[in-house]
């Protein structure tokens, strides 16, 4: 074998394997870019999920009260349809068995006041009646009166929370609430034929200039959604871009690497031969 001849015999193999890593960065590539382009699709898709249920929500919220679902449409209902519907329902207040749950609001950290409203069929909501600073947490020392015999009450619709918050979990035995777990506050007040949901009951109407401040404060419900879908989708969109330019420079810079070693074995290889 000539000199020329093993100078291509031991280019060949390296130029293989160049192509041959080539085509498996281009497959790399092309299922990063793809995959990061879909991860940005289904973003944008979320984000008209998220807008569509803000409308509906803000509707519902605004919307006139209707009559809370009672004991034979409680299996029927959902979050995705029923959550934070304006409802009405007229009972009569359990305050012997109210319940304090640890909440931070606008105005600062205290409790809600979950007290159990028992309807003329005997059914039994819970009532989110508001907000008590830790000063206010005691009945006997609350400014205001409890509302005695029946009473309406109009609100949102909400349901049954996990049964922890601010990182801990409810502690029943020791009458320490910090998720509005209705099952589970339910069963330590001994009550039955509960809905599954509870009302965060509106603010009460606006008493006169110079008035007392009254407690429990409701209305202090927050309807919020994080709708960050827009900014997570332009993320995956640009580093899918960014996927594909830098596989292109990759790509480009081996390309002209292999066919500059090709052009110089050529070069050398005439060289020897006019020698």
């Amino acid at each position: 074998m000539t000199l020329p001849q093993q100078d291509l015999a031991r280019q060949t193999p390296t130029r293989r394997r160049t192509a041959g890593a080539l085509i498996v960065l281009a497959l790399i590539a092309a299922i990063a870019v793809a995959g990061l382009a879909a991860l940005g699709t289904w973003q944008v898709q979320r984000r008209a999920w998220k807008l569509d249920l803000i409308e509906r929500v803000n509707q519902r919220v605004h919307a006139p009260a209707t009559a809370a679902p009672g004991p034979g449409q409680w299996p029927r209902l959902n979050k995705t349809d029923d959550e934070y519907r304006r409802v009405q329902v007229t009972g009569t207040f359990l305050h012997d068995r109210e319940t304090l749950v640890q909440a931070v609001t606008e105005l600062g950290g205290g409790f809600w006041v979950l007290t159990p409203l028992r309807a003329a069929d005997g059914s039994v909501v819970l009532v989110n009646r508001g907000f008590v600073p830790p000063e206010q947490r005691d009945r006997a020392t609350r400014s205001g009166s409890d509302p005695a015999g029946e009473t309406t009450v109009t609100g949102l619709l909400r349901f049954s929370e996990p049964g922890n918050g601010f990182l801990r979990n409810n502690d029943p035995a020791a009458g320490l609430w910090y998720g509005r777990d209705v099952p589970a506050i339910a069963a330590a007040r001994g009550l039955s034929n509960v809905a599954p949901y509870f009302i965060d009951a509106d603010a009460a109407a606006p008493a006169g200039e110079g008035s007392k401040r009254v407690w429990p404060e409701g209305g202090l419900t927050v309807v919020t959604f994080n709708n960050n879908h827009l900014s997570y989708a332009i993320t995956w969109y640009v580093l899918a871009l960014m996927a594909a330019g830098a596989a292109c420079y990759v790509g480009r810079e081996e390309y002209r690497r292999l066919r500059g070693g090709a052009g110089q074995g050529k070069g050398e290889d005439g060289q020897r031969r006019r020698q």
